[in-house]
């Protein structure tokens, strides 16, 4: 282990200059990813128009699931890889990244064709409307064909992290991202494809980094894997479901509440001044721009989940500790500035998206300032979760994972609404934050003067 340590710079470079070395480009494909929707909902904003952004939110819980199962077992099998090499154990870890790599193909297959089999009884599921539907088949029709890419890339990147090459990871998002953003203003206005060519635009970037993953195991790769390592074996799935499960259960649960506020939205929208389509159309628009937040916080915790692993595993716990606050601070200074930015600008963030009545405008702004009001905090708890998970406490990272979606938004959603009609979806949000944020913080301090007692 000792000699582990002299070679391997998780073990001995400073916490911040590792957390900037890891995290910056771990954001940043988190970033990039978030743009597949973000670019999507901007040009079918513009080209389409609102019925066409209500179908891209119609079409998330797809986009969540697959990011669901890419992170159960991305991060199940990068969490796994940086304990196990930190314990000195390189070629159990090897053996892990192979099983998590052959896993991600396969689900990403298996998705995609329930996707398209059971198109229209999903979205229904989703809570779509008569209008939105024929907009709704095309784009999740078309990028159905993605998912199996976009699986493989989501999870890949998260060993090609574990791996050391940060950067190249980077690369591979990046890349898929600025081809959906070059081919969506030609497919839309060039060809006049509409909401096709949004679609097509993002299966053909997702398509182009997944190789650029694929070709990344087969030649840059500094682990060992050989062949027989890619046969799936129960003993190793079963640790990367372990350490993956809290990530999946907390997308799982993102995807549940979004069902369940379209569908609440649906209905109590239709009692209300707005209708049914302005809430669904202005909801996916702010979920979209919620991404770029969610995406910097996760960036954060995946950055560090490298660092915090491998000294974990090393015994080295005053490194995990000084990296677990650091990140808490990064967290905290983010959550602040995009709190700002809702608060007082939100009709200029939602003009981004394409234009709307004053109803829709009137809905939007409201929207963000009070259920986005609590964003300050909201980067602590997908940070906290990740933290457990790369430490091993599996369990303790699917409760985290579980407090904002699954024990508090999602029941205030339901019950808010019977009371206060559709303002009740906006103010169940600040609330549920406020309370995942608090137990966040209470289970990490917790466990990190546990630390102290083992050192």
């Amino acid at each position: 282990m000792e000699e582990q340590k002299k070679v391997n710079p998780l073990a001995t470079e400073k916490e911040g200059k590792l957390i900037a070395k890891f995290a910056i480009p771990a954001i940043i494909s988190m970033l990039v990813s978030s743009l597949y929707n973000i670019v999507d909902q901007i040009f079918i904003g513009q080209g389409v128009g609102l019925l066409g952004n209500a179908a891209t939110n119609i079409a998330f819980p797809v986009s969540i699931i697959c990011t669901a199962t890419a992170l159960l077992l991305g991060i199940g099998s990068a969490s796994n890889f940086n304990l196990c090499s930190g314990a000195g154990d390189h070629e159990k870890a090897s053996r892990v990244a192979g099983t998590g790599l052959s896993m991600l193909v396969i689900c990403g297959v298996i998705i995609a064709a329930v996707v398209l089999v059971f198109l229209n009884p999903l979205l229904h599921l989703f809570g779509v409307t008569a209008k939105i539907l024929p907009y709704a088949q095309d784009y999740t029709g078309i990028t159905a064909f993605g998912i199996p890419f976009l699986i493989l890339t989501t999870g890949g990147n998260h060993l090609i992290r574990a791996d050391r090459s940060p950067t190249y990871s980077m690369t591979c998002m990046l890349t898929g991202a600025i081809i959906n953003t070059i081919l969506d203003p030609l497919f839309i206005f060039g060809f006049h494809w509409g909401i096709k060519g949004a679609a097509w635009a993002t299966v053909i970037g997702q398509i182009v980094s997944g190789i650029m993953v694929i070709v990344y195991f087969g030649r840059f790769r500094k682990m060992e894997l050989k062949k027989e390592m890619f046969w799936p074996r129960g003993q190793f799935l079963k640790m990367i479901l372990s350490l993956g499960m809290a990530s999946c259960i907390n997308q799982i649960a993102m995807a549940v509440v979004q069902i369940t506020m379209n569908n609440t939205l649906r209905h109590y929208g239709a009692a209300s001044v707005y209708g049914t389509d302005i809430p669904l159309a202005c909801v996916g628009v702010i979920s979209k721009v919620n991404m770029v937040f969610m995406a910097i916080a996760i960036g954060i915790s995946q950055g560090c989940q490298p660092i915090w692993g491998y000294n974990y595993g090393a015994g080295s716990y005053d490194r995990v500790k000084r990296t677990y606050w650091k990140a808490f601070r990064i967290a905290m200074t983010v959550g602040i500035v995009f709190f700002l930015c809702f608060q007082f600008f939100p009709t200029q963030l939602v003009s981004i998206f394409g234009t709307g009545s004053k109803e829709y405008y009137e809905f939007a702004a409201r929207y963000f300032r009070i259920f986005m009001f609590m964003t300050f905090v909201n980067g602590i708890q997908p940070m906290s979760s990740g933290f457990f998970t790369s430490i091993g406490k599996a369990k303790l990272g699917i409760v985290v994972s579980l407090t904002r979606q699954v024990i508090f938004l999602l029941p205030l959603i339901l019950i808010f609404p019977l009371f206060m009609g559709i303002d009740g979806v906006m103010y169940a949000g600040p609330i549920a934050d406020a309370a995942a944020g608090i137990v966040a913080i209470g289970f990490a301090v917790k466990e990190l003067r546990a630390m102290d007692k083992i050192a």
